[in-house]
């Protein structure tokens, strides 16, 4: 979570404050009397802890951890003792919204460093384009990155862990930027342009393309959550989300010009293969056109990460995933956590791409999406083993295999075995079943769990997977 910038309270029961000054050997404890080591130790993997150690300093202790936790989009650790569980604290503090707002930036600074960037845009004489990054998600400036493009027109494209920051039905969007292994006119447009917004920037490796941007800081302005950078001039204070808005009302003069920079057509294209079999090139665009506006995309750690880039998604859809901590098997769970909100807030469809050595680590949530009664849909990439691993070191060795499961039986097995018709199970081997399934209105409908194995050969890999490695 802290990787990934994911805002999660970690509420942690611990011993009461008796025994917090007794200290007696209690299960759960490391045997020696530390109550407070987990605390430590929590304080290397998230942003602010609190050990309430009565009730009257409680209120202002939770508020503040839950503060850092949205303000931050960091986890945050809360140990709460047994004896103060129950105990009756004010209600004051309910009655004040936390503040979710950036801390407050000075107002001459900020003008300056506006003119600055403005200056930059103009010299570059309006040959900009906007490069929209993973903390322009993290850190909630969607909204406002749209009304920018769509005021100033210049053109956008996204990186892989920033793809759906920005609506990709967006005349002005032209794609992926992906380091060397971008398409060819991206990669050409994105470095050439004179001048890149770089807009919630996170330059880690698998974003990269093993850090083959060939973007010249020089050329680069970046905006971020608490600071702006400019070239070589990082400005502490003057952070995106109150700086967009001002931003765009200052270069929406730009419209004219940046209207008229071309901006690649970034469309979805189904191959024709002579072969029956399913590979990467084709199945993934084909599962392209089966997206909806509003659906939640979850790609687990593997093949998928490398793969949905690629792909155009509808209006209002979301992009989950784990790129730079990179953990495999995470994407069943939190297929779940997204389930449970999407149903609550009234989003579309919850689909997964996983391949079958992930989803061995985590496959006990499927029996809770059926216990909760939530109706994703799975496609479990079926080519017996692990497939980023075999191309990165091992393509023939044995502890890149795995013992192939009956994948179908699954569902059944794990909760859906009264004939409830919880879940349905399917497998598909050529182009035509999985057209004929993906066609089906019933399959679409999405109103039960529903698993679909897609058969594929354990050598095939999406193309950038393959030319990164």
């Amino acid at each position: 979570a802290f990787s990934e910038m994911v805002p999660v309270l970690n509420l942690v029961g611990v011993p009461s404050t008796v025994q917090q000054i007794s200290k007696p050997l209690l299960h759960h404890t490391l045997g020696d009397g530390r109550f407070d080591a987990y605390n430590l130790a929590a304080q290397q993997f998230t942003y602010s802890q609190a050990f309430l150690r009565n009730k009257e300093h409680a209120p202002d202790e939770i508020d503040r951890v839950l503060t850092d936790c949205i303000t931050k989009a960091r986890p945050v650790y809360l140990a709460l003792p047994t004896d103060l569980v129950s105990a009756k604290i004010s209600s004051r503090r309910l009655r004040i919204p936390l503040n979710r707002n950036p801390p407050a930036e000075d107002p001459r600074l900020q003008s300056s460093v506006l003119d600055l960037v403005v200056k930059h845009f103009q010299e570059a004489e309006g040959d900009a384009v906007v490069l929209v990054d993973a903390c322009a998600i993290r850190y909630d400036v969607k909204d406002e990155l749209n009304k920018f493009i769509k005021k100033t027109g210049f053109p956008v494209f996204s990186t892989p862990m920033g793809k759906t920051a920005i609506d990709e039905n967006l005349e002005r969007y032209g794609g992926v930027y992906f380091g060397s292994i971008s398409r060819p006119e991206i990669k050409e447009k994105v470095e050439s342009a004179k001048l890149v917004l770089s807009v919630g920037p996170l330059k880690t490796d698998l974003n990269t393309a093993n850090f083959s941007y060939n973007i010249p800081v020089e050329r680069t302005i970046e905006l971020h959550f608490d600071h702006t950078k400019i070239q070589y001039a990082v400005f502490p204070g003057v952070g995106m989300k109150n700086f967009i808005p001002k931003l765009t009302e200052r270069l929406k003069s730009f419209h004219a010009a940046a209207s008229m920079l071309s901006v690649p057509k970034f469309f979805n294209f189904v191959p024709h293969e002579k072969t029956e079999i399913i590979t990467h090139d084709f199945f993934w665009p084909r599962v392209g056109e089966f997206f909806r506006p509003k659906d939640i995309i979850v790609t687990e750690t593997s093949s998928p990460n490398f793969a949905i880039p690629d792909i155009p998604l509808p209006e209002g859809s979301i992009l989950v995933s784990q790129l730079l901590w990179g953990s495999i098997g995470w994407s069943v769970g939190s297929l779940l956590g997204a389930s449970l909100a999407a149903r609550k807030k009234g989003l579309g469809r919850c689909i997964l791409f996983i391949g079958d050595g992930s989803i061995q680590l985590s496959v006990q949530e499927l029996s809770t999406m059926l216990r909760v009664g939530v109706t994703p849909i799975i496609f479990l990439l079926n080519n017996s083993g692990y497939t980023v691993e075999r191309y990165i070191r091992g393509m023939t060795r044995k502890y890149n295999h795995i013992f192939s499961w009956k994948w179908t039986s699954l569902l059944t097995v794990l909760g859906d075995s009264q004939g409830k018709e919880l879940s349905k199970s399917y497998t598909v081997q050529t182009k035509d079943e999985l057209a004929s399934l993906l066609d089906d209105p019933a399959f679409a409908r999405a109103d039960k769990v529903q698993l679909v194995e897609v058969i594929m050969d354990k050598l095939d890999a999406p193309k950038s997977l393959r030319l990164m490695t």
